[in-house]
């Protein structure tokens, strides 16, 4: 049975008030509460348990380490990976991209190759493929979604060209919560030769994900989005990949033996991790991963649907609000405007007034800002703690909202 309001009492800060109502935290797209095992977990590494990993025989050292990297092997379980040797740790998906543009791609591909993405992507999966196009001359080819907002994965498959090299796309929008069916391009993608790499950071807080039944080469997955501390996150690459990279970063860790006229180079996948790393903040993503394992990711995702129906049945029932998006497979994200002259700061800043967290703004996806022809949307985002009555206040926040600008 998944009882939301024992879940509720796990997160400290659900409990506070906001400008003198409770807190209706809806911006969990942008970065979710951390739960008190994840707390608890941060606070007894730095007052008990700390120190540099790797590189002591001290006691403190040989836990931190311990506790550090068997965080490697709960990501892999986490992400239905056999190998947890194909796991990278980090800071989160913006570096994991990164690495593979940098170590990846800069390596493997020529000028006038093509990478293809969709015009839904965060600007954490866009930036990265401009730089190449900027200094390699990579070519960027884009793939529109549907009306409803949905993104057809043979649309995506046929925009494979003989000059495609790897495809990047999102397994479910931070702004639509359009889910992508990755396991069919992986397939069409593996079939010709091109490598997928696959943006995972709303797709893994919201459902169950198997990499391995996927198929892909690439998947990147933030911890402050999975209830765990920022600067923490991990990517998944795929071993003959692994074999392909050059190091992204220089120093300590990543590095075997150190000469004045050469360098060896570590095994991946420490070979990718430079320098001493975000050690507690791995730790809380462990602790924080280990609890919606605990939590089960399939009861997670059948609670975020039903929140995902009623939220879309309270909100078509306002004539007056444009929700952007209406894929029939999505997650419990919403992003809407206000007809009239109601900029969506506005919005959010009299939601906030009654206790309702949104977020507002591009949402880091400008291309589908203007493929939508607006200029920012109000964004509210659901995760595992919230409720249907969370649902009926930010309906009435959007009620007043409404009358103060009609």
């Amino acid at each position: 049975m998944y009882d939301v309001d024992q879940i509720r009492a796990e997160f400290p800060i659900l409990s506070r008030e906001v400008n003198g109502k409770p807190l209706v935290y809806l911006d969990n797209g942008a970065s979710a509460q951390k739960p008190k095992v994840v707390i608890d977990a941060i606070t007894r590494a730095y007052s008990e348990e700390y120190a540099n990993v790797h590189r002591g025989l001290h006691y403190l050292s040989n836990l931190a380490t311990e506790r550090y990297e068997a965080v490697r092997g709960t990501v892999a379980r986490f992400l239905g990976v056999r190998d947890e040797n194909e796991i990278v740790l980090n800071s989160g998906t913006t570096e994991g991209i990164n690495m593979v543009a940098y170590g990846w791609a800069m390596e493997m591909l020529q000028p006038g190759d093509e990478i293809i993405l969709s015009v839904m992507e965060h600007h954490a999966n866009i930036v990265p493929w401009h730089f190449l196009r900027e200094r390699m001359g990579i070519h960027l080819k884009w793939v529109e979604t549907a009306a409803d907002g949905s993104l057809d994965a043979q649309a995506v498959i046929d925009a494979i060209g003989p000059r495609t090299r790897l495809v990047a796309v999102t397994h479910m929008s931070n702004v639509l919560g359009t889910v992508v069916d990755v396991t069919a391009i992986s397939a069409a993608a593996r079939d010709r030769d091109v490598a997928v790499l696959i943006d995972g950071s709303q797709a893994a807080v919201h459902m169950p994900v198997c990499i391995d039944d996927i198929g892909c080469d690439f998947y990147a997955v933030t911890g402050h989005k999975l209830y765990g501390p920022s600067g923490s996150g991990a990517i998944f690459v795929r071993k003959e990949r692994m074999q392909e990279m050059r190091p992204f970063m220089g120093g300590g860790d990543m590095i075997r033996e150190v000469h004045r006229d050469f360098v060896t180079y570590n095994d991946a996948p420490m070979k990718f991790e430079a320098g001493t790393p975000g050690i507690v903040q791995t730790i809380g993503l462990g602790t924080a991963l280990d609890y919606m394992m605990a939590t089960g990711m399939d009861k997670i995702a059948a609670h975020e649907k039903d929140l995902c129906c009623y939220a879309r049945s309270r909100l078509d029932g306002l004539n007056w609000l444009n929700v952007q998006g209406q894929a029939k497979d999505k997650g419990a994200i919403f992003s809407f405007t206000l007809d009239g002259a109601a900029h969506a700061h506005d919005i959010s800043t009299i939601l906030d007034k009654r206790g309702v967290a949104v977020r507002a703004g591009q949402h880091c996806a400008g291309p589908l800002m203007e493929h939508l022809g607006v200029s920012a949307t109000c964004r509210a985002s659901f995760g595992m703690y919230n409720t249907r009555s969370e649902v009926d206040v930010l309906v009435d926040a959007l009620e007043l909202a409404h009358e103060l600008f009609a």
